[in-house]
């Protein structure tokens, strides 16, 4: 068994980056995606903290965290598609054989705007992990559990910092 650092994790990225950018076109058919990916796997391995881990293959390693990613970020954009599509067709009013446009008028629209505003600022006010596990929940979609790997954090400590976000915009907003 090899023991590799953090550092030989990412000297094999960096040697097999262009390996894995092709690997996960293929897959995701989208060069964009592909480097989003690749850039996110980088971004996980710099971000490792604690004690070395043995890894006996580090490119098989690679490709297991980005599969994994992927596989996150398909599961994150078909719940947000079958979200999108249950609010659809609950926010639908037909009449007849016509779709009526439920569009909420100006003042409404302007109202969710600041109140969004609103809700934006008091947040800033919290510290930064918890300003980054909810922007992952609740404007990113992610589950308590993938907002957890995310940001390589227990499930139990997404649900103290959302709970946390929750009191302090109850007591900031009227």
């Amino acid at each position: 068994m090899a023991r590799q650092g953090n550092s030989a994790l990412i000297e094999v990225y960096l040697e097999r980056r262009q390996d894995l950018v092709r690997f996960f076109t293929v897959r995701l058919r989208s060069a964009a995606a592909a480097e989003d990916l690749v850039q996110e796997i980088y971004l996980r391995l710099s971000s490792r903290e604690g004690p070395d881990a043995e890894i006996q293959s580090p490119t098989a390693y690679l490709y297991r965290l980005g599969s994994n990613l992927m596989l996150d970020r398909m599961r994150g954009e078909r719940r947000a598609a079958a979200r999108d599509r249950a609010w659809r067709e609950t926010h639908r009013t037909d009449v007849g054989s016509d779709e009526v446009d439920e569009t909420p008028n100006a003042l409404a629209a302007l109202e969710a705007r600041q109140r969004l505003e609103r809700i934006v600022q008091a947040v800033t006010e919290l510290g930064p992990q918890t300003q980054r596990v909810f922007r992952l929940h609740k404007l990113e979609g992610l589950s308590h559990t993938e907002t957890a790997a995310q940001l390589g954090i227990s499930r139990s400590a997404v649900e103290k910092h959302m709970i946390a976000v929750l009191k302090h915009l109850a007591r900031r907003l009227p």
